[in-house]
């Protein structure tokens, strides 16, 4: 049961004031008796039960009636001091007091909630007034501009006055994970506003930020946590926190705080949260002005910076201006623009102060990243990074922090193209921590300046890019008109070193023996690029050249932790870095285009690019340059074939067409010697070609036989059936000791294949130390593919020849067998017959036998005339006057016979092989027949002669014919044509109808082309 509305004590004091009225009634009845009846003055005790029902209730009033029954029956009714409450008048006057004080206090009851509710009613609407008021006056702030912090301000009071509570915080949640106070208000004590504490423990603000609703604690001495032990001091019982929600985000966190015994009323969290809405409005529309302010301002930075880039300031002006411009708008005490490089150091960029606090290094100074600090964590996460207090940050970028004395810094990254090119640093010299919203400020100020530096970049791109066109049109302008490689070369490096702007260029080639060489090189300066050109080292230890080789990709190396050959000539010469990058010319490493610096700074961070973008032009004018000597050595290898093949077409002979091979090969390769073998099936080589470049006083050692075996040239090709290549002071065996006499250094063999079978060997030999060309066996293995066609052709040429000739040879020995058998046969039985008939038979017919007789001479006669005839066909299938006396008598015998007068002219002196007389007189005889047969010749003129340098026998046969022969027409010339190519020899036919026929036939008198007998 709730105390008097006035102040008096509970029950006890109904009970005390039920009896004083009790007593007080008593005391009236008493004094009223002897004037009124006492029945009458019974219903006064009501006056005793009705204040205390009223004020007191049901139970304290029912109390007092029973008081009041039990007063009346002691006093009034008899017997008279005495108590009789069975009494039918006392319980009477119990019952309508215990009734009286129910109904009295139920009413009292109602009427006091009633005006209860009306005073709470009307609470709320003063407080709802008070609420109204509060947010127009924290609206008025907002609409005249005020600070955030003076809103914040505002706000703190405006709730602890509406509120009636003791305290009122409001804080807010950085991204950081730390929580800011931005106001306070409390009576007679100043807040920690600005002070920053991690979240943690367990307290309001930590429950909040957990659920993103409100949250309650009762008794805050359980609580914890660092935001707990900031308020704990102050005697803080309870307290209630209410999120502050802008834009759909989670800002902050309301509290109130009670420090007496009863904690904040049930309904505050609704109250505060009603309150917070509009006081999330006004933080709103604050940020929404500052916001707005700022966009202005980064605007107003942005256009300034574009327009430096705009006129094409150099990149330290753009630089000095974007540091200026974040650190005016950031309003920060230090801005810093720095780049990474390399993925372990910063240079320094550029410096601004707000302070006039003048730089501590000079701009393209080198810190080493490292330790805790805000440069190292933007580096090693990418993302923005804080640290409100750089007393605890370490490493290189700390120490120099230390000495500038700032105390709290916020870095932000630059990503230029998807790649972190640095970052820009906002410091602050002062104790406080830069703002909660400074990453984001500075963030989006560096996609601007990374905007402006990309637009930079590009632009220098483009200069480089229109540079290296130039250089390549430069070049392909050299390629164009063939200049030499070593001018190609020079012209590369010094286009490259030019456009790359750096100290050295130098080109080297990777020679196949794994070795490389110096082939063009440049110099920024009048000194001589140190290393000279044709200079060979081995490709080894710890420097660019090595690396690029080593792994076909580009390197770079600082020359202070380099090793080898080439990296103690660059140190010695000076050099401090190197970047190299591969030339792959048609797939296969070539060499490199390496880049060169004597500076302490490190070559430009992207020269691989451009270098490789150069390297890629550069290849593709080597590979134009190899394409052009390419061509010309498959052009002249395309004429030496033709001149092989013409040798080969016109029946030359074997050692012509060695000799002619040799040389070829010798002049098209540019080789000192040039030896051409043949494997013989015992085990032996011969060789049947040979060619030197400068002449010797020994003879070539054509025919010369050696014996395989050691290790040589010859030897290695027979035994691999592979391309071979020796250095023939290591060398041993016949072939190689006589390489040796010939002066050899070096030979590269390749081997001839006709038709799957090793032939023999064409091999290159050089008397200079140098070794022969990388290229030589593929170049040569080229050329003897078509020398072995050659061969083919020769070997299949001399085949059919010879077979030509066997079956010429089987036709002749035919003919003279079966001019023998008929000379021995028939001939001598035609002979035996005719004499037996002239003799013997006609002895012994008798005289007047006169008819018979006569038959038997007709029949000697006609035995005569067949042995005649058959003695002519004997002679027209092998003429033997032509066996036994030669030339001279048969063709006499052929113009006796010839019906066509015949005009024979003989310059032969000896006679001649038995093959070439035959086909001398089948050719007269043929065209004598031809002559009187088919032309209607009226004469002919035959000339035979020889012609002893060319070693020819030629036979001409004109006739002043109607003319019209055809060589293809007919057996007779075919078959002549035929006999005559058996022996290596030409047959032609000239002739024209009315201009008669002239046959001609040349016919080689060399023993090679005798038939076998």
């Amino acid at each position: 049961m709730r105390s008097c509305r006035f102040g008096w004590p509970g029950p006890l004091g109904g009970l005390v004031a039920g009896a004083v009225g009790v007593a007080a009634v008593t005391g009236l009845v008493w004094a009223l008796q002897s004037v009124v009846p006492v029945s009458a003055l019974a219903g006064l005790y009501v006056l005793a039960v009705l204040p205390v029902a009223v004020f007191w209730g049901v139970w304290p009033s029912l109390v007092v009636a029973v008081m009041s029954a039990l007063a009346d029956d002691y006093f009034f009714f008899p017997p008279m001091f005495a108590l009789t409450p069975t009494d039918p008048d006392i319980l009477a006057i119990l019952v309508i007091s215990a009734v009286t004080a129910v109904v009295v206090s139920v009413l009292a009851g109602r009427m006091r909630r009633r005006a209860g509710e009306a005073e709470s009613l009307a609470g709320e609407v003063r407080r709802f007034a008070e609420g109204q008021a509060a947010l127009r006056r924290v609206a008025t702030l907002v609409a005249r501009a005020a600070s955030p912090e003076e809103v914040f301000a505002a706000v703190a009071t405006e709730v602890r006055r509406v509120h009636a509570v003791d305290l009122t915080v409001m804080c807010r949640y950085d991204p950081d994970g730390v929580l800011t106070y931005v106001s306070w208000s409390q009576s007679g004590h100043e807040g920690p506003v600005g002070v920053r504490v991690p979240l943690g423990g367990r307290n309001v603000a930590r429950l909040v930020f957990d659920t993103g609703r409100p949250a309650r604690i009762d008794d805050y001495g359980k609580a914890s946590g660092p935001a707990a032990d900031i308020v704990r001091p102050l005697g803080l019982r309870a307290a209630v926190g209410v999120p502050v929600n802008v834009a759909g985000r989670l800002w902050g966190v309301m509290t109130v705080g009670s420090m007496g015994e009863q904690p904040p009323p049930a309904d505050t969290e609704e109250r505060l949260a009603g309150f917070t809405e509009l006081v999330a409005t006004a933080i709103a529309n604050a940020q929404a002005r500052v916001e707005l302010r700022g966009f202005a301002e980064e605007q107003a930075a942005l256009r300034r910076v574009a327009t430096l880039v705009a006129r094409a300031a150099p990149p330290e002006e753009v630089f000095g201006a974007v540091a200026a411009e974040a650190g005016r708008l950031l309003e920060v005490d230090v801005t810093i623009l720095r780049r990474f490089e390399d993925g372990e150091h910063v240079s320094v960029g550029t410096w601004w102060s707000g302070t006039g606090v003048g730089e501590p290094f000079p701009l393209g100074t080198r810190v080493p990243l490292g330790g805790r600090n805000v440069m190292s964590l933007v580096f090693e996460t990418g993302r923005p990074a804080r640290i409100d207090d750089y007393s605890v940050a370490s490493g290189p970028d700390a120490d120099a922090a230390h000495g500038w004395g700032l105390r709290s810094a916020v870095g932000v990254p630059i990503s230029v193209e998807g790649r972190l090119w640095g970052a820009v640093t906002a410091a602050y010299m002062r104790d406080e921590p830069l703002p909660a919203g400074t990453e984001e400020r500075l963030a989006g100020f560096a996609e601007l300046v990374a905007t402006a530096i990309a637009n930079a970049q590009a632009r220098v791109e483009l200069r480089g890019f229109a540079e290296e066109q130039a250089a390549l049109r430069r070049v392909a302008t050299l390629v164009a008109r063939a200049a030499t490689p070593e001018e190609v070369f020079a012209a590369v490096t010094a286009e490259a070193g030019r456009v790359l702007h750096v100290d050295y260029s130098s080109m080297i080639r990777l020679d196949p023996d794994g070795a490389m060489t110096w082939v063009g090189s440049w110099s920024d300066t009048d000194a001589v690029f140190p290393i000279p050109l044709g200079t060979r080292a081995e490709v080894g230890g710890r420097n660019m050249p090595t690396l690029v080789f080593e792994t076909g990709r580009p390197a770079r190396i600082d020359y202070a932790d380099a090793s080898g050959a080439v990296a103690d000539i660059a140190v010695a010469v000076g050099i401090r870095s190197a970047v190299g990058v591969p030339i792959s010319v048609a797939g296969r490493l070539w060499g490199l285009l390496g880049a060169v610096s004597t500076q302490l700074e490190p070559l430009a961070a992207d020269i691989e690019a451009r270098l490789g973008g150069f390297a890629e032009l550069v290849a593709t004018a080597i590979a134009n340059a190899q394409a052009g000597v390419e061509l010309r050595g498959y052009a002249g290898e395309q004429a030496a074939l033709r001149r092989v093949a013409t040798l080969v077409a016109r029946a030359a002979a074997p050692g012509e067409v060695f000799e002619a091979v040799t040389a070829e090969v010798g002049r098209l390769l540019k080789v000192d010697f040039t030896v051409l073998s043949r494997y013989e099936p015992d085990g032996a080589v011969t060789v049947v070609g040979a060619w030197g470049r400068v002449p010797v006083s020994r003879p070539r050692p054509i025919g010369l036989r050696l014996e395989l075996g050691g290790h040589n040239l010859h030897t290695l090709v027979f035994q691999t059936r592979r391309t071979a290549r020796i250095e023939y002071a290591e060398a041993g065996g016949p072939p190689a000791d006589v390489a040796r006499e010939w002066g050899f250094r070096s030979a590269v063999g390749v081997p001839i294949n006709v038709e799957d079978r090793l032939w023999g060997v064409v091999s290159v030999g050089s008397a200079s130390e140098e070794p022969l060309p990388a290229d030589t066996e593929p170049r040569l293995t080229g050329f003897t593919e078509l020398v072995s066609t050659a061969l083919a052709n020769a070997e299949a040429q001399a085949a059919l020849t010879a077979s030509r000739a066997r079956i010429v040879a089987a036709a002749d020995t035919a003919r003279r067998r079966i001019e023998r058998d008929l000379h021995d046969g028939a001939q001598q039985r035609l002979v035996t017959l005719a004499l037996h008939l002239r003799g013997t038979v006609q002895a012994a017919v008798p005289p007047e036998a006169h008819e018979l007789k006569a038959h038997l001479d007709e029949v000697a006669a006609e035995v005569v005339s067949t042995l005649d005839e058959l003695r002519e066909l004997a002679r027209g299938i092998h003429p033997s006057v032509l066996a036994k006396g030669g030339l001279h008598p048969a063709l006499n015998t052929l113009a006796r016979r010839s019906s066509v007068p015949v005009d024979l002219q003989m310059r032969i002196d000896r006679r001649l092989p038995e093959q070439i007389e035959i086909a001398t007189y089948y050719v007269v005889s043929e065209a004598l027949t031809n002559a009187a047969k088919h032309a209607h010749a009226s004469h002919v003129h035959v000339k035979v002669d020889t012609d002893e340098a060319d070693a020819v026998l030629r036979v001409q046969v004109r006739d002043d014919g109607r003319g019209g022969a055809d060589l293809s027409g007919g057996t007779g010339l075919v078959g002549l044509k035929d006999r005559i190519e058996a022996l290596s020899g030409r047959l032609s036919v000239q002739t024209a109808p009315g201009a008669g026929t002239t046959v001609r036939a040349e016919l080689p008198l060399h023993s090679g082309n005798v038939l076998p007998g």
